[in-house]
Order: structure tokens, then sequence, then C-alpha cells
């Protein structure tokens, strides 16, 4: 393998001209310069990336701890894979940072971290990204002060920075839309109580009937999903949630599903009752996971959870970190628009009583 000596040798030049050539950091005279370009081209020397970053104590190293790419395919379902296009989004946004991505997969164990914080501190990375697959609260091990850390779809209790999707903004834009469209008596079939995405999405369902001028009815918000149900248990799961709103003395007129996933399930027990979508019933989804909102007939109302935005806003966050801008006081939130589809019916709007507009009572 050559070394700078080599270079030097080959170009008629000192080893100390060969390295102002290769860090640009004195002028050389292009003459020189080009001897030393081509003698590097024709012994294919590669410089030492150790040897740089212990002079400018910048390795040009990101390290991204992940479980997306061992994530087993059977268990994927058709819910999408949040943090693999995180994990696209953070790739696109250090394409054009000069930075190397250095990745590495938990495999599903996340005792495996500790370990992985710590290769990569060996490896000297200059700032780390945690990938989390849902939306929760995490806990890392504490890491060199000189080594920075974002946390992405994830928060911890030290106030690391982090960037997290707009779960209430979300499900406030999809009701809002609902109640544009006519809609009063709207059902929210939710994933687990116990998780963040559902006690912030609950919180922007009230807000968008609040902002209306309806009345919140708890008998039409039914959590229709626990951590890690068998598929046989879900669907019993959803089936039930589905009745208890549609015997309800005023059943609702459109229902949210937690995620695209239970909304396509939902398609069929709904024609399984004889229903028409969206002539009887309206149905409205959460993830708009193109696979499905595309795929199904009629086309699924689903909001958008902008996983890959997530991913960029992560990684520009970071940037900004190592350039030595002041971490934010609190998470960035990510938001994304409703995009519409075949499933939700627009009703007719109450007609005003024309006999009233104008008069006064006497």
């Amino acid at each position: 393998m050559a070394t700078i000596y080599d270079v030097a040798k080959a170009a008629g030049v000192s080893p100390k001209t060969v390295s102002r050539v290769l860090n640009g950091d004195a002028p050389v005279k292009k003459e020189t310069l080009d001897r030393v370009q081509q003698a590097i081209s024709q012994l294919g020397y590669v410089p030492s990336s150790a040897a740089r970053t212990m002079r400018s104590n910048k390795s040009g190293l990101i390290g991204l701890i992940t479980g997306a790419i061992s994530m087993n395919a059977n268990a994927i379902d058709t819910s999408g894979l949040p943090d693999l296009f995180i994990v696209q989004g953070i790739q696109k946004a250090i394409e054009s940072s000069g930075k190397t991505l250095l990745i590495a997969d938990t495999g599903g164990k996340t005792e495996r971290v500790p370990d992985l914080i710590r290769t990569f501190e060996e490896h000297r990375v200059e700032g780390i990204i945690y990938v989390a697959d849902f939306h929760q609260q995490v806990s890392l091990p504490r890491i060199g002060s000189d080594i920075k850390l974002v946390l992405a779809n994830c928060y911890d209790d030290r106030a690391t920075p982090s960037v997290l999707p707009h779960d209430r903004q979300g499900q406030y834009a999809l009701v809002r839309s609902l109640i544009a469209k006519g809609h009063r008596r709207i059902a929210y079939l939710s994933l687990s109580p116990n998780l963040d995405a559902t006690r912030e999405r609950t919180a922007g369902y009230r807000e968008a009937l609040t902002e209306a001028g309806l009345a919140f009815d708890p008998e039409l918000v039914v959590p229709a999903e626990i951590e890690s149900p068998d598929r046989e248990t879900a669907v019993q799961l959803l089936w039930d949630a589905i009745d208890r709103v549609l015997t309800l003395p005023e059943p609702p007129t459109v229902i949210c599903f937690g995620n695209d996933r239970m909304a396509m399930r939902a398609y069929g027990i709904l024609r399984s009752r004889g229903l028409n979508l969206p002539g009887d019933i309206s149905v409205a989804g959460y993830d708009n996971y193109r696979l499905i909102t595309e795929t199904l007939y009629p086309t699924l109302t689903s909001a958008e959870l902008p996983y890959a935005a997530i991913g960029i806003r992560a990684t520009q966050l970071l940037l900004k970190l190592l350039d030595g801008e002041a971490p934010p006081d609190k998470p960035i939130l990510v938001s994304g628009p409703v995009t519409p589809g075949g499933s939700v019916r627009e009703l007719p709007r109450p007609i005003t009583k024309l006999s009233t507009v104008g008069r006064k009572s006497t």
C-alpha cells in the first residue's frame, strides 16, 4: 500500500507538500498540485482517515442505531415499515452533508443498544441518531459529551434533542376534514390506550370536535387493539369495537381507525354486515401507508404519518448541533397532510329554515 512518502518521491516534492495538497490548508502552485495529484492517482494512494481524525478531531462519521433492517418480514403484516422509512429519510439528508453514515442494527434486541453506542464511540463518530419503531419514551445510556445524540420517533426524560410525529395535529386535521364533509357523529377506534400516539391523537380528536361545537361522546371512542396481539385476537377486538359503535342508539356516520391496517380489516367486517362503503358508513385511517390506501376500494382517506420527514428533520437537527447551534428546548414535531380517498362520503348540510331568517320574535 502506497504511503505519503511514496507519493512525495514520485511527485518530486516533500511529504509536507503532499500533506498540504491533501488537507488544502496551505497554498500550493498549480504545477506542484498537478504532479502530486497525478502521483496519487498512479500509486492508488488512499489517505488515512484515522490520521485526519486525530488532527482535526472530526471523523465525518455519523452513527445510526435502528431495528429496521433485521425486522422479521413475517411480523410486518401490512402496517408498514415506519423505522425503515425514517432510515431512508436520514440517508437522503446525509447524502449532501459530506458525512458518512454508519448503520448498526439492534436485531430487535434493545439490550444491544449500549454495546452499539460503545462501538460508535470507539470509531469516534461525531453524532448518533437513534430511531425507534414507534412513538415512545426510551432510556439510553449516557454518551460522551463530545458526541451529539438525536432521537427520532422517540424521546427520553433527559431532554435529549428529539423529533416526533405530531400525532395530535394529525388526528385533529383528519377529524376536521370529516366535519367539513358534514359528519357530526364521528367514531374513533384507537390503537392501544397505553401508547403515546393514542393519547395525543385522542386529544386531537376532541380538540376538533370542540372547535366545531360538537359534544364529545365517550361511547364513540373505543380501543380496538392491544400490544402484540395475534391476528385472530386482533380481528376479534376490531369486530367487537365496530359492533359497539354501530349498535349505539345514534350510530356514527364515519369511523376513524388507529391505522390503515386496522381500516383495511374493517372493510371486510363492515361489508360482512351488509354495509356499503361509503354509502352506508364512511371510513378513515391513519399512516397513509400507500400499499393499503391506494389499493383498497374505495381508496382510503388517511392522515399522513411523515416518517421520511422525521428522518430528514432528525438529520438536519444533528448537523446543526455539530455546527455549534444550541439544541431546541422541546421536541420538534413533524406534521403531515390528510390524503383524501373515496372512503368518506360527503353528507348534505342542514338547511336553515327561511321563515326564521331576518324575523324578530314578538
